[in-house]
């Protein structure tokens, strides 16, 4: 049960062999603190959940310095937002540790491990791990900092000596950067697990190149408190949810970059419990997926049975 629980909601596993070897190790995710938080969280928040109950001890990193490089406010802001963050997981899981990214940033090995991370890599390897912070690598012309964010975000895994990381798919660079580095550095390779990416609730709209990786695509398309109208956030009161469902893109027999069938598949089946949706019962996200795609579930009586499903969530793990 241990390894199906760890493999349970998630896309992919590098490498299951690795993970199994690792099992009741130190596991990760890093977050930059922002309040209040989208439910596109809670997918690998119960993730986190799921590694706990597996044996993992697992740390949820605060990257203050990550977020503050990202322009999403300063410190004090920041920090007051890390409070909340920390009060709602500690409702998901008690077991949770937290930490505090300053406290790796006021250690000058921290940032010998960042220099070392940087001499191991090149800066078109640095450029295409940006998506990583829900940017396109264009956008880092003006701001040389945030060609720094890759490096920091390797240099936490090593310093936290992390046997497993975790994180959205939209993580998978950094992951795999650090994976890299490692083989240089002789440092320990973490393994990583990636969960799903809840798309925008205003869809993908037009696709800016095929050649794109999902990855990059995920980054720049996921939900996101950047983006107003992208979101359900956790603060949101039940008439705010049921609004933003029913006015969400779901295109019928399309579950692809289809936001409300990805929050019953990834979020509601998966850790909250089975959908009546139009009069059938749904446990399964791959049953409910092809009979959505048959036009045997129609896109009305899909949202009204997620946006049930959100606001009783939601009732239950907010304050």
């Amino acid at each position: 049960m241990g390894f199906e629980l760890i493999a349970k909601n998630a896309v992919e596993v590098i490498t299951e062999e690795e993970v199994r070897a690792r099992m009741g190790g130190r596991a990760y995710v890093g977050y930059e603190p922002v309040w209040p938080i989208h439910v596109g969280w809670l997918v690998w928040l119960y993730k986190a959940k799921d590694l706990v109950e597996a044996g993992f001890e697992v740390t949820l990193l605060e990257a203050l310095w990550h977020a503050w490089i990202n322009d999403k406010g300063n410190f004090e802001a920041l920090e007051e937002h890390a409070a909340k963050i920390r009060e709602l997981a500690g409702r998901i899981s008690g077991r949770f540790k937290f930490k505090d990214g300053r406290e790796l940033a006021a250690d000058p090995r921290y940032w010998e491990l960042v220099v070392k991370v940087a001499k191991s890599t090149s800066v078109a390897r640095i450029r295409r791990a940006i998506p990583i912070m829900g940017r396109r690598q264009e956008e880092v012309e003006l701001d040389f900092s945030k060609l720094l964010y890759p490096a920091m975000q390797v240099a936490d895994i090593f310093y936290l000596d992390i046997d497993v990381a975790l994180g959205g798919l939209d993580q998978r660079r950094a992951h795999m950067l650090a994976r890299d580095v490692a083989e240089r550095l002789g440092l320990k390779k973490p393994a990583a697990i990636h969960t799903p990416i809840i798309t925008s609730l205003s869809g993908v709209g037009r696709m800016e190149g095929t050649s794109r990786e999902v990855d990059e695509v995920l980054a720049i398309y996921k939900m996101s408190k950047s983006r107003p109208g992208s979101a359900i956030y956790v603060t949101d009161p039940p008439e705010e949810v049921v609004k933003k469902i029913w006015s969400a893109y779901c295109p019928p027999r399309e579950a692809e970059f289809n936001p409300v069938y990805e929050l019953a598949a990834y979020l509601l089946l998966p850790y909250w419990g089975p959908l009546e949706i139009g009069g059938r019962r749904y446990e399964d996200p791959k049953l409910l997926a092809e009979d959505y795609k048959n036009g045997v579930v129609q896109p009305q009586a899909l949202k009204q049975a997620v946006a049930d499903g959100l606001v009783d969530l939601l009732s239950k793990i907010s304050r």
